[in-house]
């Protein structure tokens, strides 16, 4: 083998090794976890270690810019209640993937069993419970929502979780919950760094203000507020009809906005910073707030 010949193959096994590590693989060797987000309240959250979870995949909404066949790898999937915006493609993604469904009993048997998901694919899980994935915990608590599905199959377990990634760094997806005074004994227990909180266009910020404000007792870790289900201002997605779609983005892009929340929350001279998250865009998560 000749040296220029030696030197040609070199670079190109290089750079095949370099395609072949996905976005997300590379993203996963970070010592931070990561956050990216999808439109509703579908976020992705990989750990340090490259476990991938998954919020609430209503991957059908008309501002989704993925389909359930986008995501390739899937570990864990959170399912805060059965509605259809959060409970989402749950089924769909899990069977491809083989991703492991946090949910409730009552979901379990009656509304993944009949979709095919394998039972030992799911997590049965209730507020109150705490779940060790290796050198990750999860604990569930509870929401102050309704939790029926479009079949009609009611639970009472609304959840949110709280996420302690290997690192240490807490997140509280809280679904989507009123403000409720057990913030404050989580906030105090779990000490979250990082808190996804429900802004509908029918919210008032004052009751996120106040979910920041128990979150934060006894808690000076919490950095980060980050804003779900709220009026983005996205585009209907192509395919929809002309008629529908100004419907759907005049009944969405409308009411509360992240910019809103950022104003209260600066007239409360908390020591927070709100992200407004962005689709397509990559944040590194840290104990010290989002890069």
């Amino acid at each position: 083998m000749t040296k220029s010949f030696a030197k040609r193959w070199s670079l190109a096994a290089a750079v095949g090794l370099l395609l072949s590590i996905s976005p997300l693989e590379t993203l996963a060797q970070s010592k931070n976890p990561t956050l990216e987000w999808f439109s509703w309240s579908i976020f992705r959250l990989t750990s340090p270690s490259g476990k991938v979870f998954l919020t609430n995949p209503f991957v059908v909404n008309p501002f989704s810019p993925v389909t359930a066949d986008d995501f390739k790898k899937v570990d864990y999937i959170f399912v805060a209640t059965g509605h259809g915006d959060e409970i989402g493609q749950s089924d769909q993604i899990a069977i491809k993937t083989k991703a492991k469904i946090f949910t409730s009993y009552t979901y379990a048997r009656g509304y993944f069993q009949p979709r095919k998901v394998p039972a030992g694919q799911m997590l049965r899980v209730g507020p109150g419970a705490r779940v060790r994935l290796g050198a990750i915990t999860v604990r569930i608590v509870g929401a102050v929502h309704g939790s029926t599905t479009r079949e009609g199959l009611s639970d009472a377990s609304a959840m949110g979780f709280f996420i302690t990634f290997e690192n240490g760094l807490t997140v509280y997806f809280a679904g989507s919950t009123a403000v409720t005074m057990d913030m404050g004994l989580w906030g105090r227990l779990y000490k979250p760094h990082v808190a996804i909180l429900p802004l509908t266009p029918n919210s008032d910020p004052r009751d996120v203000v106040e979910m920041v404000k128990l979150l934060r007792s006894g808690n000076p870790n919490l950095t980060t507020i980050i804003p779900h289900h709220h009026n983005a201002g996205l585009k209907v997605r192509a395919g929809i009809p002309a008629k529908r779609a100004k419907a759907i983005s005049r009944r969405f892009n409308s009411g509360t906005t992240p910019a809103d929340l950022a104003a209260a929350l600066k007239a409360s001279s908390l020591p927070v910073t709100m992200i407004n998250p962005e689709l397509g865009k990559v944040y590194e998560l840290t104990k010290q707030g989002v890069r």
